[in-house]
């Protein structure tokens, strides 16, 4: 049995573990940040589903997490459904009495039935699993309401049930495909019902046979275990969600195919040849059929925001749905928020506003955000937020409201309760307090890791783009234009300078990054001249299947170019080569042995003590390799962990800010990255990035600062992957001042860090965190080294070289030699700094004279 390596390194606190969790826990499927944005009902400020009146005059739609009902043609919405809960997709029963709709509240999805005439709400199910899309049957009165839901081992599957309750019916088998699928279970799902006009069949959407994509298009019998007719495949991203004609002969549905952008295309009931029914550079999604097949009611964000839209087939002439005035179940207020700095400008700023119960609340105009996870034992719901200019207005139930203001770390949080009167307006004024002032000392913060567009509800733009990293402070996006799945959204807006919304203090720039799914996600920031292509690698049952095309290859790209590459959100658990259960590809050490990899995100969309243990194993080997910081923010998305500069690196880089000295700064480790508190660090005077030449050994001087607007628990230094100083911190833990002696024996590393023992709202990730990079101390001409942690690496190599053998995924034998060449001369690299390093010597007594 192999030895796991021990791990003599910085203490990495259990008690970090169980405190954030996931929404939606119940969903037993890989990458919920896809299935969870993209699939399951998010709130956003317009609508996000609507339902045709049996009669066709009429539409009940879901908006602000309720229900509400208009008139075609009318500008009045009326509220149907209100209270501590989120509700979503709403199905039409057809005798019009009843609306069966998803009901997102106490951790669960369960479907609810609204009796319209007296307005009473009584649960259909009880499963405490997610269940969505219900679609009533359209034969008499609804006998049966199809719906998908987890509630079977945590997979999607079709199931029936009555409309007066009973147990539900699965329909889909459950089916282990035993396919290599990057972001979809191995296990078969069944997705999306739609009746035909006879009520006994379902088309549905399913990847069953297919590794790529969330499905194609399937027909069966609306029976338990009825065989299913494969329609049609395509590699639809979750937003496909067919709607059969009333006639039984088509099937609208949406669909990105050959483009960038969703819209809805048309196809035969038996499948076919298909074709669009709407173009644009937006999403056009959630297509529904009138009962008389002449009018279709989608979603479309090409306004940025969603909005609803009846357009009349055939001829596509179209009206917008608009609730122009809205009449609210229960009491409610208006809000005036104002944001200034104390000379009383306006200040952009990241707001939360929510009631006792921890639902959230936002203008009628913003892009509404949630968190994607909570405390269970802090709040019912994730934290919900939206981006201001300054000044803004919204519509909250009467009583009192909590209010938080955010804007980076360089700025304190602003809390307040404020009570709003029925009928009434109140306005509520916020000063934000500086705690720092980076910019004016060469300091600019950076978030290295945004993706602009990704398949989220919104449609982003640079200038809303440049919108949200100004409510957060952030003073550089580097947007990595990235493909999804078969398509890249964003690959129009690359460029080379710098976006023409950017100003003298935000810089937009558009960069890449490149998503092979088998050697890990890498930056590539800087590119002077092109986009590189294919944009993936590792590919199953593709073109792209070969794993020839390394990160080795792609940075000698980038780095032709000029450009910068680093490896993106790195670890969420602890890697052990030791581990044989799965194949390790993960290339990062043979690139950084290599000399390939200018930048880690030491701070990504991971854990930062776990990826920290893992970086300060590579600098104890003798590897300078500074911090960088990428939230892997989707700023499209309703749901996600944090906004463009949740995480984000300072780098030092000058007095005006320009894009290449601030990349500069990056590579020559002028940086420090945070999500919260701010550090100062210098060693003997020396600065983040530089060397301390001593010709022996002895003790130096550290001098730290911090200021932190949550409070922290812990503030070190680190050195050669030792805590070897302890910062006492003030009471209310939020600030620091000290200098230490730091005794310095052999060639070396230090770094300042900061850490929280658990979450600490407004900042929406795993915990507070901050870190330097490293100041190197050169003692002699010892290098550093450490025999244990090259071993680790050389484990982990070899790992890396058997599943490369064991891989028959080359085009030719020459590919797969010339990539265990590569990994032989990483090997040599390690295997060179196992030895231990020669202690340096005292200078020799002057002889006796």
């Amino acid at each position: 049995m192999a030895r796991r390596i021990a791990v003599a390194l910085a203490f990495l606190p259990a008690a970090l573990a169980g405190q954030r969790e996931g929404v939606l826990k119940q969903v037993a499927l890989p990458h919920a940040y896809y299935w969870r944005e993209m699939y399951v009902p998010q709130v956003t400020s317009g609508p996000s589903a609507a339902a045709w009146s049996p009669d066709g005059t009429e539409l009940i739609y879901s908006m602000q997490g309720t229900l509400w009902r208009q008139r075609i043609g009318s500008a009045v919405a009326t509220q149907l459904t209100s209270g501590p809960a989120y509700d979503y997709q709403p199905d039409w029963s057809p005798d019009g009495k009843t609306v069966v709709f998803a009901r997102y509240a106490h951790d669960a999805i369960e479907l609810e039935l609204l009796d319209l005439a007296s307005g009473r709400i009584t649960p259909l199910t009880a499963n405490g699993a997610v269940n969505v899309e219900p679609r009533w049957s359209p034969d008499g009165g609804g006998t049966r309401i199809a719906f998908v839901s987890s509630m079977y081992r945590g997979r999607w599957h079709v199931f029936t049930i009555t409309p007066a309750g009973g147990d539900p019916v699965r329909l889909t088998d459950d089916n282990d495909s035993k396919l290599p699928r990057y972001y979809y279970s191995t296990w078969d799902h069944y997705i999306s019902p739609t009746w035909s006009p006879d009520g006994k069949e379902l088309i549905l959407v399913s990847n069953r046979g297919h590794i790529h994509g969330s499905g194609g298009f399937w027909r069966m019998a609306a029976t338990p275990g009825a065989p299913l007719r494969e329609l049609r495949y395509e590699e639809t991203t979750w937003k496909a969600r067919p709607d059969w004609s009333p006639d039984g002969t088509r099937v609208v549905y949406s669909s990105y195919l050959g483009r960038q952008w969703n819209q809805l295309w048309l196809m035969t009931s038996d499948g076919g040849d298909v074709f669009p029914l709407t173009y644009g550079d937006f999403d056009a999604t959630a297509p529904r059929w009138s009962r008389d097949g002449k009018h279709i009611a989608y979603i479309s964000n090409e306004a940025g925001n969603t909005a609803l839209w009846v357009m009349d087939i055939p001829g596509a002439n179209r009206m917008r749905v608009e609730a122009r005035e809205r009449r609210y179940q229960g009491a409610v207020g208006a809000l005036q928020l104002s944001v200034v700095d104390r000379e009383g400008r306006a200040l952009p700023a990241r707001i939360s506003v929510t009631t006792a119960e921890g639902r959230g609340y936002a203008p009628d105009d913003a892009w509404r955000h949630a968190d994607e996870a909570f405390d269970r034992s802090e709040r019912q719901f994730e934290y919900p937020y939206f981006h201001s200019t300054g000044t803004t207005e919204l519509t909250v139930p009467a009583g009192t409201v909590h209010v938080e203001v955010w804007r980076g770390p360089e700025y304190a949080v602003d809390r307040a309760d404020v009570r709003v009167p029925a009928g009434g307006r109140v306005m509520h004024r916020v000063t934000l307090e500086r705690l720092d002032n980076l910019p004016a000392r060469g300091w600019w913060s950076g978030d290295v890791h945004v993706h602009m567009n990704y398949g989220g509800v919104y449609r982003n733009t640079p200038a809303h783009l440049a919108f949200q990293a100004r409510a957060e402070d952030l003073h550089v996006v580097e947007n990595l234009i990235v493909n999804k799945e078969q398509r890249i959204p964003d690959i129009a807006y690359f460029r080379t300078d710098a976006d023409p919304v950017s100003s003298p203090t935000l810089l937009l720039m558009h960069a890449q990054e490149f998503h092979t799914s088998v050697w890990g996600h890498t930056g590539l920031l800087g590119l002077r001249d092109h986009y590189l292509l294919p944009e993936y690698a590792g590919y199953p049952n593709t073109a792209a299947a070969s794993l020839a095309l390394t990160n080795a290859v792609v940075a000698d790209l980038a780095h032709a170019q000029g450009g910068l590459f680093g490896y993106v959100h790195p670890f969420d658990t602890k890697p052990d080569p030791a581990d044989t259960t799965a194949p390790l590809f993960y290339e990062l050490p043979v690139d950084v042995a290599l000399g390939k990899v200018d930048y880690l995100e030491v701070m990504g969309y991971s854990d930062h003590l776990i990826t920290s243990e893992i970086w300060y194993r590579l600098l104890n080997c003798g590897f300078r390799l500074p911090a960088a910081a990428g939230t892997d923010a989707f700023p499209n998305f309703a749901s996600l962990r944090g906004p463009p500069g949740l995480v984000r690196v300072f780098v030092h880089s000058g007095a005006t800010l320009r894009h290449g000295s601030w990349l500069r700064g990056i590579k020559a480790g002028h940086t420090f990255v945070t999500n919260a508190p701010l550090l100062e660090f210098t060693l003997n005077g020396r600065g983040l990035g530089e060397t301390i030449q001593l010709s022996a050994g002895r003790q130096l001087t550290a001098r730290v600062r911090l200021r932190s607007n949550v409070p922290v628990d812990h503030l070190e230094v680190i050195g050669n992957g030792k805590v070897v100083a302890t910062i006492p911190l003030s009471r209310d833990r939020m600030t620091a001042a000290d200098s230490v002696a730091i005794p310095v024996t052999r060639s070396g590393w230090y770094i300042l860090r900061a850490y929280s023992d658990r979450a600490e709202l407004p900042v929406l990730d795993l915990y507070p965190f901050a870190s330097t990079s490293p100041i190197y101390v050169q003692v002699g001409d010892a290098p550093v080294r450490s025999p244990d942690d090259a071993a680790f690496f050389l484990q982990w190599i070899d790992r890396v070289e058997q599943a490369v053998r064991a891989s028959t995924a080359w085009n030719t034998p020459a590919e797969q030699a010339g990539v265990l060449r590569m990994i032989a001369d990483a090997r040599a690299v390690f295997t060179a700094r196992a030895a231990p390093a020669v202690p340096p010597r005292d200078p020799a007594p002057p002889p006796p004279r």
